[in-house]
């Protein structure tokens, strides 16, 4: 260590989590030098500069902040390795698509290749952070690549994995409910711990730091993820039943939520969860399950997954149904891209799948998305549908990108709202209504809108969840 600095953090990976997680270590800890490093040079030079690669509420003042003081990006890999004392792989690890566990099992390539890069280059022993979600035991593989050096040195690694929601990172991390830090349990596996825990301490207290073994630790991230996903399937099997019944998920929602065995979160029916993580790491968890020969466990999981894409094509297929059997040639407006507001995060997005849908049944697609980029809905139609221009002839003609509501909306049969963006809350329903083609359709698949106020004003309005007043006479 230098005398300047009390501490030197690489972070290989500048995406999602390395990016945010560095900037408010580097706010938090002015005594410690933090640099993110990564092999794409617009990734680094994004960071660089004043339009960040990811949107994230609060993140650019962080990084403002601290960047050029003890914040660092850099592609220069080797030499932020070699000076640094602790390195956090938070690398990307996807669902495998081919091979063993295609489909389920996640691709730890990555961190793998960042562990060989550390004995390459390391002239001496660090402390290697697992940041990354990854299957229980990686670190055993990445301990014994690092052991593996020829140069006699000693690795200690450690398993830290995140637990933030975008849209609130940076309050997760300021504020975070706990930090869990995996260790050998072996003197200097403690030692290492005890690091990392001193790290944190500068801000979060102590009994929020918890340590554990490491295969504990690895494990805990896919359980938190899966037991939320699992509340989320839960009340949208619910959502399915109350449309069937005349009940209100709502209702339904407060009357259960007010037991404090249940509690009120992530309760919300909608057309279903999206994102990086809830997916990638419950079909991770299955095969964990399948691997271990607990059929019955991975089944149990898997139907979290199941009811998940019952919820999106049952969304898809009652607008198809309810606008007269047909959508072919017909505009409907999609407000809401991103797979939850106050991100851009597109990837496994509800609102991906319910576009493919109807662009297959050939209806013309505007999209209005405030953080969205048309180039990043390509890329995830394309990797996660296997859909583009050529694969598709007329794709691209077919879904159109809107610079705002209006213009989505502006002759359309339908609107859909798919991310609960607040602006969509405010906006001048009875214009929209005047400029829609009629009957003026509304699909709320995150029950965000004033329903009665858009029936008085002549909209035909459908709800997860909620009773269609056109179908019971009893409400």
């Amino acid at each position: 260590m230098s005398s300047e600095w009390d501490l030197k953090i690489c972070c290989m990976g500048a995406g999602y989590v390395g990016g945010p997680t560095m900037a408010v270590i580097a706010a938090k800890c002015p005594k410690i030098r933090v640099c993110v490093v990564d092999l794409s040079q617009k990734q680094i030079d994004a960071w660089n500069s004043p339009n960040l690669p990811i949107y994230e509420p609060g993140l650019p003042a962080v990084v403002e902040e601290c960047r050029g003081r003890n914040l660092f990006f850099s592609t220069d890999i080797d030499a932020e390795i070699k000076e640094a004392d602790i390195i956090f792989i938070s690398v990307n690890t996807p669902t495998k698509t081919m091979g063993i566990g295609a489909g389920r099992a996640a691709n730890v390539k990555n961190c793998e290749l960042c562990a060989r890069k550390i004995a390459e280059v390391s002239e001496s022993g660090k402390i290697v952070v697992e940041k990354s979600t990854v299957p229980v035991r990686t670190a055993q593989a990445v301990r014994r690549v690092l052991d593996c050096n020829d140069k006699g040195l000693k690795f200690q690694v450690l398993s830290n994995p995140e637990f933030l929601a975008e849209g609130t990172a940076i309050t997760d991390l300021f504020n975070p409910d706990r930090v869990l830090i995996g260790g050998v349990q072996s003197p200097e596996g403690l030692a290492a711990a005890e690091t990392l825990a001193s790290v944190y301490a500068n801000w979060v207290p102590r009994e929020q730091i918890l340590t554990t073994n490491l295969w504990s630790s690895e494990l805990s991230k896919l359980v938190a993820n899966a037991f939320l996903a699992q509340r989320v399937s839960s009340i949208n099997s619910i959502s399915a039943l109350c449309e069937a019944t005349g009940a209100d998920v709502s209702e339904i929602t407060r009357a259960v939520g007010m037991d404090d065995r249940i509690g009120k979160r992530f309760l919300n029916s909608s057309i279903g969860f999206g994102g990086s993580c809830f997916q990638k790491d419950i079909l991770n968890l299955v095969y964990l399950c399948e691997t271990y020969g607990l059929k019955e466990c991975a089944e149990y999981w898997n139907q979290v997954i199941l009811m998940n894409n019952y919820q999106k094509k049952r969304f898809s297929e009652k607008m198809v149904h309810t606008m007269f059997n047909t959508v072919t040639g017909k505009k409907i407006a999609i407000l809401g891209f991103a797979f939850k507001k106050d991100t851009g995060d597109v990837r496994e997005t509800p609102s991906l799948f319910v576009v493919r849908d109807l662009v297959l049944e050939q209806a013309k697609i505007h999209v209005y998305d405030p953080q969205v980029r048309r180039e990043d809905m390509w890329l995830e139609m394309d990797y996660t549908c296997n859909m583009s221009e050529k694969t598709h002839p007329g794709l691209e003609s077919a879904v159109t990108t809107a610079p705002d509501v209006y213009s989505a909306c502006e002759g359309a049969h339908a609107f859909a709202v798919l991310t609960e963006w607040d602006e969509f809350k405010e906006m001048d329903y009875e214009r929209i209504f005047k400029s829609m083609a009629k009957p003026a359709f509304c699909f709320d698949g995150r029950n965000i809108l004033d329903h009665d106020k858009l029936r008085k004003i002549g909209f035909e309005v459908h709800a997860i969840g909620k009773p269609d007043p056109n179908k019971f006479s009893d409400l």
